[in-house]
């Protein structure tokens, strides 16, 4: 595999992660309960720590001087390679949920298949990375089957959360040239298997949450190819507002 193809790999990875714990981040000081504030906090910790090493191992590969704050910070809307489930808003608590349960349903897989991958390194930072995905979606499943299974106004908005985000689904277990190529290559992981074990898990889970499962099969993508909703470059807006603005500040 072509280094640049092995960086537009990892990007992916580290994109999806930092976009999400972006987001989750968003709701600090704001979540319902003291309890969920914290919780959803530290996913987001957990989110951008895994960013930080892949962007470090990225910078390693590409050179120049990089390093992982040019990943975050320095790179614009088109640049980046998070799926679009990533970027989309937080709404209401359960659009949130509903948002952490489908991308933590592929994480979880996703980086268990990545800790046999031919890159040492990878299968590390893989294996360090799935306690804490595994985490994340068995908070994401509580709090999806309490609202479904909860009042009828907490069903109805959960229910609405799910059908919302169905579409953006899709993108994260659809396999295209450079998927098939790190797989191929022994770097990447078979994503098949992680679409297998993605609906597996979120069949199981809306069951359990008396919700229904959508049946459209039309999905956005464009995502992994730099193509983003209007969200990210606001979202980016300000996350990146500071260090591009006071580009020598230390802290």
């Amino acid at each position: 595999m072509k280094k640049a193809e092995e960086i537009e790999y990892l990007l992916r990875i580290a994109d999806n992660s930092l976009v999400l714990g972006q987001r989750l981040g968003e709701w600090c000081g704001h979540g319902p309960v003291l309890e969920e504030d914290i919780a959803m906090t530290n996913i987001s910790l957990d989110l951008i720590g895994q960013a930080r090493i892949l962007y470090a191992k990225i910078a390693e590969l590409e050179g120049g001087g990089k390093d992982e704050d040019f990943y975050a910070y320095r790179r614009d809307v088109f640049q980046f390679r998070n799926a679009l489930l990533c970027e989309q808003p937080n709404g209401d608590f359960a659009t949130t949920m509903a948002r952490q349960l489908y991308f933590s349903a592929f994480a979880a897989p996703f980086y268990q298949a990545l800790t046999s991958s031919s890159n040492k390194d990878l299968a590390a930072f893989a294996a360090k990375s799935l306690k804490e995905v595994n985490y994340h979606l068995k908070h994401s499943r509580d709090w999806v089957i309490r609202l479904g299974d909860g009042t009828p106004e907490s069903h109805d908005r959960m229910q609405a959360a799910i059908n919302t985000l169905w579409m953006y689904t899709g993108e994260l277990l659809t396999e295209d040239e450079l998927d098939a190529a790190a797989h191929g290559d022994g770097l990447g992981v078979d994503l098949s298997l992680v679409a297998a074990s993605w609906e597996k898990i979120v069949a199981s889970t809306l069951t359990e949450a008396t919700l229904t499962q959508p049946d459209s099969t039309w999905m956005q993508t464009g995502g992994k190819r730099g193509q983003h909703s209007e969200h990210l470059g606001f979202m980016l807006a300000e996350l990146q507002f500071l260090p591009r603005a006071y580009p020598d500040a230390k802290w």
